[in-house]
């Protein structure tokens, strides 16, 4: 099956970033938010890429043209059921993700396949709110999307290969390098960077170095772009809370239980950059 028509499903960070990296592969690009205030929000960032694109030289201004023309968005989840395949990208609340593809499936043809970004929910758990779990997978994207070329096709007991290998061909078109995996809480990489990112939040907590020692050790020490700390931040305090969560209760290990200091940092509110603070104080950048 060839994908040229592609819905998404929330434009925040990850969906704007998923927005982009289809339309400048050519495809066209249906994405849906809750609001109007939402969904201009989204499509400002979405904008806002393809103008620095310009100013950097990478596209042309004729280029984002082309590549805006190719995206619509709408506050009607219906005026997506003519895609080939539908992206979740709503936050990582599993009522609120089978509530969207429950709604889908009603006015999908069948032969849509349907896709959640989900970082560390059980896939299955999600498509069997629909009447296509074989047409039903995970595709895990990282974010910056428009940077990281990892894509994660993770395949529930119930998808089937012809579902997989379409979505790998998918990423591909889109400039991704997919890998596959089974449908197994965090699948490679978060189950992998979780306990590391936790550890370090332990190290601040027990006061056994400052924030900025630790993320300079990671950076310089292992090479890591950013430290764990920045990371954390960048990505939002709340979603490494709620995955870590989610893979304790999977799996009952200790080393995914949230540190004492995340929890009281979630119910203060500091969410990382997308608040103003969280480990580090953005308010003044």
């Amino acid at each position: 099956m060839q994908i040229n028509k592609v819905g998404i499903v929330g434009c925040g960070a990850m969906g704007a970033g998923i927005v982009e990296v289809c339309a400048q592969a050519g495809l066209a690009v249906t994405v849906s938010e809750a609001n109007d205030e939402f969904l201009k929000k989204g499509m400002s960032l979405v904008n806002a890429y393809f103008t620095r694109s310009v100013e950097k030289g990478k596209i042309t201004a004729q280029d984002k043209d082309a590549i805006l023309a190719r995206i619509k968005g709408t506050i009607n989840m219906t005026d997506l059921k003519n895609s080939d395949l539908i992206i979740e990208a709503v936050p990582e609340k599993l009522d609120m993700k089978k509530n969207v593809f429950t709604q889908l499936d009603k006015v999908c043809p069948k032969e849509t396949i349907f896709a959640t970004n989900t970082s560390a929910l059980s896939i299955v758990d999600i498509a069997v709110s629909t009447n296509r779990p074989d047409r039903f997978l995970g595709l895990h994207f990282f974010n910056p999307v428009t940077a990281m070329k990892l894509l994660e096709v993770v395949r529930s007991i119930a998808t089937s290969n012809e579902t997989v290998e379409t979505a790998k061909e998918f990423g591909k078109t889109i400039g991704k390098s997919p890998v596959v995996v089974k449908d197994t809480p965090g699948f490679i990489v978060n189950r992998l960077i979780m306990p590391f990112t936790l550890n370090a939040i332990r190290l601040l907590e027990q006061g056994i170095a400052t924030k900025e020692d630790i993320d300079t050790a990671c950076k310089q020490g292992l090479n890591h772009p950013m430290g764990p700390l920045e990371m954390t931040d960048f990505l939002g305090n709340d979603v490494l809370y709620y995955g870590s969560m989610d893979m304790y209760e999977k799996y009952k290990d200790p080393q995914f239980m949230p540190p004492i200091l995340l929890q009281k940092m979630i119910a203060a509110g500091w969410l990382g950059r997308k608040t103003g603070k969280g480990f580090y104080d953005y308010t003044n950048k």
